[in-house]
C-alpha cells in the first residue's frame, strides 16, 4: 500500500490521505473546490466543481495516473435540483468515453458549510 500526497497536502491536518494506491488501484479521497491552502475557491457551483476535478487530476498525477484511468466516480452535491445540469457539464469537461461508472448523491452537508460539491474517484494505476 502506498500513500499519495501533493505538496502542499491540504488534507494532512485532518489525518486523511489524499489517495492510497493498493494492488494496482488508486483510491482518491473526496476532493472539494478548495485551493492549495484549503480555502474554498468560490461560492459558484461550477467553479467549485472545476476546482474539485482539478484537485482530483492533481492527486492522480502525483500517483502517475490521469483522468483517463478513472473507472469509478462518486459525486456528492448539496442541492441536486439546483446543480444536476452543472454535474453533467462537469462530467463532459473532465471525463471522456467510455465514461466511468458513477454514483451521484445529494447530501445534507459536506465537511465545510460553503462546499457545494465533493468528488472522489477510483482509478487504475499505470
Amino acid at each position: 500500500m502506498r500513500r499519495i500526497a501533493t505538496t502542499p497536502d491540504w488534507y494532512e491536518p485532518y489525518r486523511i490521505s489524499q489517495a492510497i494506491e493498493a494492488n494496482g488501484v488508486i483510491y482518491v479521497s473526496g476532493q472539494a473546490g478548495i485551493d492549495e491552502q484549503g480555502r474554498t475557491v468560490s461560492a459558484d457551483f461550477l467553479e467549485q466543481g472545476r476546482q474539485a476535478f482539478a484537485n482530483v487530476r492533481r492527486v492522480l498525477a502525483e500517483a502517475g495516473a490521469g483522468l483517463d484511468d478513472v473507472v469509478k466516480v462518486g459525486i456528492f452535491v448539496t442541492d441536486m435540483a439546483a446543480h444536476l445540469d452543472g454535474v453533467i457539464r462537469l462530467r463532459g469537461e473532465f471525463l471522456s468515453e467510455p465514461y466511468p461508472a458513477d454514483t451521484l448523491l445529494e447530501v445534507k452537508g459536506l465537511a465545510q458549510p460553503d462546499w457545494l460539491i465533493e468528488v472522489e474517484v477510483t482509478a487504475l494505476a499505470r
